[in-house]
């Protein structure tokens, strides 16, 4: 009964195979092979226009390199206050930059508060040296909380970015999970809405390792060759990414692979919501569900084999109501997770 991470779970059989076709061929090293053209290409037809690809190993490199490509001196990128760049990335974006900073912004269930985005970023004097230069916007999707922006949300908080001409980034993580809840194209849920620059995640989703630093406007990307390559991020067998890509691609399996997961939570939802003895802590949606049990049934879960991570209440959302016993825990579904499984972790807490 896994319910950890989706970090934790294997391989789509299909990335496996495409690896292991392109482990028998030779090829043109550093991006430049016939099959990292291909798929760089299958981006652009993807979000319906052009855009620029750089395959890296990490979310947390595709989120650094995005600020470190629209980095100013004394530059702030303005994010949640619980996002995974603020939270999870052990400074990545401080590193990479070196030297600018995050501010974090409140909203509930992570979403930033567009006028509070407003607010904050318009408290900025760009005439004064002393507080520093305002250089990007960063919404994560799906969010920290498991919640999703809809498009209106995205085309919000992107026309308060670019007022003052700050480039809109996305953390995509668990974009595919959020793409299929919406029911929504790529396009509409990045460029059409805003999004200037996109860190597109396949590892949570079936790969063993493929994300992607995605650029909407081109002259954002000048110098990310640059960045990438002193970064360390610039493999010299890059179509072994490219063709967990290209896998993830064919046919819609990133789509398939992403619905499956978001179906198993809703299983999952279900059942909770039939016990007396677990609820949800608050809504949710994608593959991400938060919920509240007592430490005694949180271990009898544990000793039946359940794995799951105890979690930090959110820093705004609703009241938990928790007594002192009791824990707030994170259940991920993933692609491979199996219907008995939920079935398994419900009747392990009926006891």
């Amino acid at each position: 009964m896994q319910f950890a991470s989706d970090n934790q779970a294997g391989a789509a059989q299909e990335i496996i195979d495409a690896i292991a076709r392109e482990a028998s061929r030779f090829g043109v090293s550093y991006g430049e092979s016939a099959l990292d053209k291909a798929v760089r290409q299958r981006f652009s037809e993807i979000f319906e226009r052009e855009v620029a690809v750089f395959f890296v190993a990490t979310g947390s490199a595709a989120n650094g390199l995005a600020m470190a490509a629209v980095n100013r001196p004394g530059g702030i990128a303005f994010c949640h206050r619980d996002s995974h760049m603020i939270e999870d990335e052990c400074g990545g974006v401080e590193y990479l930059t070196g030297g600018a900073r995050l501010h974090g912004l409140e909203g509930r269930q992570g979403k930033i508060n567009p006028e509070r985005l407003d607010q904050v970023i318009g408290a900025f004097d760009p005439t004064s040296v002393h507080g520093g230069q305002p250089m990007a916007v960063s919404i994560t999707q799906q969010n920290e909380a498991g919640e999703i922006y809809e498009p209106r949300e995205i085309s919000t908080i992107s026309s308060i970015a670019h007022k003052p001409r700050l480039p809109l980034h996305m953390d995509g993580a668990r974009f595919a999970n959020a793409l299929v809840h919406l029911g929504v194209s790529p396009a509409e849920m990045t460029w059409k809405a805003g999004v200037d620059i996109l860190s597109f995640g396949g590892t949570k989703n079936g790969c063993i390792g493929a994300e992607a630093l995605v650029f909407f406007d081109l002259e954002l990307a000048r110098d990310a060759p640059f960045i990438r390559k002193r970064a360390g991020q610039l493999f010299s067998k890059s179509r072994f990414i490219a063709a967990q890509f290209d896998a993830y691609f064919n046919d819609g399996l990133w789509l398939r692979l992403a619905r499956h997961a978001n179906a198993m939570a809703d299983r999952l939802r279900e059942g909770i919501a039939g016990s007396s003895r677990i609820r949800q802590a608050w809504p949710t949606k994608g593959n991400e569900i938060f919920v509240v049990l007592s430490s005694s049934d949180a271990e009898r879960l544990r000793k039946a084999g359940a794995m799951f991570h105890e979690w930090k209440p959110p820093a705004e959302g609703n009241a938990l109501n928790m007594m002192d016993s009791d824990l707030l825990v994170r259940l991920v579904t993933a692609f491979s997770t199996q219907p008995k499984e939920i079935d398994s972790l419900l009747d392990a807490l009926r006891g």
